[in-house]
């Protein structure tokens, strides 16, 4: 008896341990399922659309892909900058053709789809016999490039008569970016490459979100090896619109254009009017650019030619290495308002001004004494005026660009509250505006011991005294103006931007850009003692040591406006070439536009003066504030009124001028005519010594006579076409 139930024990224990080994078996096989699902969904969701793809290609029979559209790009109106036109690509499929070849004329395809090409085409037939030779197998020959629709529009509608026997034919669906204005604002909006690939401006930055999704369509067998067709349309990109004013982009440019052209050859012979002249105009309460422009300006529709850019002449260019050739490219492509970096000059005084008023080193009313230097660090630092100007107030410090007060300021804040404010105001760091290629400009400044990233970085007492003013540190234009914003709007720093707004194919908005408030670097008072200041440098009288307002070049009759005058002597400062520049902002109470203008090494034998980026400032702005609808409220000094009464005087002579040649033109001899296209003046026939029959008003041509019974249009119906505006 015990035998047998220790026999029936060692069964159970079998029993027991197999169930634990199939349990076991069992939970590794749900595992493993598991284990397979999760990977199924994980290659579903990841490369799903790729072996989707692969699955097609093999049973497609005919595939075709459905380009989609990149997005438009936008002036801030609704102006298109960058559009993508539908054209087409012309392609033969020589194993198609081939089946459809038959010796029996009249059922052949071959013959009559060749000499269609050769007719709509103007394809070369020899040409043509050899692609079908060299390729018979192929299914994919390009024979024309972007054709456009007015060019393929006759031969598609041979290809829809059934009679035409064209086979093994199609027209590939493609886009080719083009841009309306050509060259106009080309370094905000920038160019694209094939494929879509954005080069430069809003091209670049903005590239993935212009772009969309390729479509296709497909024919496959199904289940009964029957073939049907699919499409999955193509997704098209968003689109941009921008910050940009067409309007005043065309005024900034126009007003450089200008500039470069009167001063071409003025001091340097085969030189023009200057190295590099830049406006950036921005809207201080938003940090939206509204223009932005330099003269390194190239055809959008045509980057790559250097003769139709003006950068060289056909030899010149047909004998540049590929390398050459690149450098001239890139230097004309590159945005100067953002990727170079220069010594400011004053401009960047008053925001060591500020930076004083806010810390409370300095209050309104401060007086200094300028006379002509100040020994820093055992360097003898000198002001603009050598002689000094004497005793001047804080104000006076900016209105006359006191150097030597600025180094006293700058002294009383100190190295670390310096660097704190260059921190606050963004100096030495990027903007991080949307656009490509931004400068650096962390290694080009000088930092208080404890800021100060290296010790080559560390600033001195000597780098303080010239910082002060401007000196011996480098910014960006679009890092000047976007601080010297915040200067006066009220001591809001903003990040600046060009792009305002995204939106779908079909014009909804799909993201509003909104402004980006940074930080506050000083408060409003410390703000408006600043317009105060600077309004001063414009329109401030002289004072009793003879000192005259800096700024004051650049003023427009009516306006009350503020702004600073910059020189920057270039290095090795041998007081031979220099940067200067101007910014400037109306109305004077509340800015609403910001413009600042840069000219490096003007074409004039004294280039140490701001006058020459004044000159193009007051050009734009006064086009531009009447289009901004700020007008004139203030009473015109008595020292611009021969300014205006000359202007006027100009004004109305150009009218007389124009008055007096329409005048000579509707004076012309009884029965003459100017011709338009030559301008000539042509006698007309006398009417008496014409026959007026109706047989005679078509000379020897032939009349159509199927026009013989039809009436005359009714005049005034006729008249409405002409002017359907009426």
């Amino acid at each position: 008896m015990s035998r047998h139930r220790r026999r029936l024990s060692r069964r159970q224990r079998g029993i027991l341990k197999m169930k634990r080994k199939l349990a076991l078996l069992f939970v590794v096989i749900v595992l493993l399922l598991m284990g397979i699902i999760v990977r199924l969904v994980y290659i579903n969701r990841v490369s799903g659309e790729q072996y989707k793809k692969r699955v097609l290609a093999q049973q497609d029979t005919k595939s075709q892909t459905l380009p989609y559209k990149r997005g438009d790009i936008y002036d801030r109106n609704g102006t298109v900058l960058a559009t993508s036109e539908k054209v087409y690509n012309l392609i033969l499929d020589p194993g198609v053709l081939w089946k459809n070849y038959d010796e029996d004329a009249k059922k052949d395809c071959v013959e009559p789809t060749l000499s269609a090409l050769v007719e709509y085409f103007d394809l070369d037939r020899s040409e043509l016999n050899t692609i079908m030779q060299e390729k018979k197998d192929s299914h994919y020959v390009m024979l024309k490039k972007q054709l456009t629709k007015s060019e393929v529009q006759d031969f598609e509608e041979a290809m829809d008569d059934k009679d035409s026997r064209i086979e093994g034919v199609w027209l590939e669906d493609t886009y080719i970016r083009r841009y309306p204005y050509d060259s106009l604002a080309c370094n905000v909006i920038g160019y694209t490459v094939s494929g879509n690939v954005g080069q430069y401006g809003i091209e670049q930055q903005y590239s993935d979100t212009l772009n969309g999704e390729d479509g296709r369509t497909y024919n496959y067998l199904n289940e009964d090896l029957e073939q049907e067709k699919n499409v999955r349309a193509a997704v098209d990109g968003d689109s941009v619109m921008s910050t940009i004013d067409v309007t005043l982009q065309e005024i900034v440019e126009k007003a450089i254009n200008d500039f470069q052209e009167k001063y071409t050859n003025n001091f340097r012979e085969g030189e023009a009017g200057s190295k590099t002249a830049a406006a950036i105009m921005m809207d201080p309460n938003t940090g939206e650019i509204l223009a932005m422009a330099s003269n390194r300006k190239y055809d959008l529709n045509q980057p790559y030619d250097l003769v139709a850019n003006g950068i060289a002449t056909q030899e010149e260019s047909d004998a540049m290495t590929e390398e050459e050739r690149l450098d001239k490219l890139n230097e004309l492509w590159r945005n100067f308002c953002v990727s170079d970096t220069y010594e400011p000059g004053s401009t960047a005084k008053p925001i060591t001004v500020a930076a004083a008023l806010e810390s409370g080193v300095v209050h309104d009313g401060d007086t200094f004494l300028c006379d002509g230097r100040q020994n820093v660090g055992g360097h003898e630092i000198w002001c603009a005026k050598k002689i000094g100007h004497g005793v001047i107030d804080l104000e006076g410090s900016l209105k006359f660009s006191c150097n030597d007060a600025l180094m006293q300021i700058a002294a009383k804040l100190g190295e670390e509250e310096y660097s704190k404010y260059q921190n606050l105001f963004n100096l030495g760091l990027r903007t991080g505006i949307d656009l490509p290629g931004e400068a650096r400009t962390d290694s080009l400044i000088y930092y208080a011991k404890d800021l100060a990233p290296s010790d080559n970085l560390v600033m001195g007492a000597t780098d303080l005294a010239t910082n002060s003013f401007g000196q011996n540190f480098n910014v960006t234009m679009v890092q000047l103006i976007s601080a010297f914003s915040a200067t006066i709007n009220g001591g809001y720093y903003y990040q600046p931007h060009v792009v305002k707004k995204i939106m779908d194919s079909n014009g909804g908005t799909v993201k509003n850009v909104e402004p980006i408030l940074l930080r506050r670097p000083i408060s409003s008072k410390t703000s408006a003692l600043i317009r105060q200041y600077l309004y001063a440098t414009m329109y401030g009288a002289q004072d009793a040591n003879g000192n005259n307002a800096t700024g004051r070049a650049a003023r427009i009759a009516g306006y009350a406006m503020g702004g600073k005058t910059g020189t920057a002597e270039k290095i090795p400062r041998d007081k031979t070439n220099y940067l200067v520049s101007f910014i400037g902002f109306a109305p004077a109470d509340s800015p609403q536009v910001v413009l600042y203008v840069v000219v490096d090494e003007p074409n004039a034998p004294k280039q140490s003066t701001s006058s020459f980026a004044q000159e193009i400032w007051k050009n734009i702005m006064k086009q531009a504030l009447p289009y901004l609808n700020i007008y004139p409220t203030e009473e015109i000094p008595e020292d611009m009124k021969a300014e205006v009464e000359a202007e006027q005087a100009a004004a109305a002579e150009a009218a007389a001028s124009e008055e007096e040649s329409s005048e000579e033109e509707s004076a012309l001899p009884e029965g003459t005519v100017v011709d338009p296209q030559t301008g000539e003046t042509v006698q007309m026939p006398d009417p008496d010594s014409v026959d007026q029959s109706d047989d005679s008003v078509l000379g020897d041509a032939p009349v159509n006579e199927n026009l013989e019974n039809v009436e005359p249009a009714d005049a005034t119906e006729d008249t409405a076409d002409a002017n359907p505006t009426e």
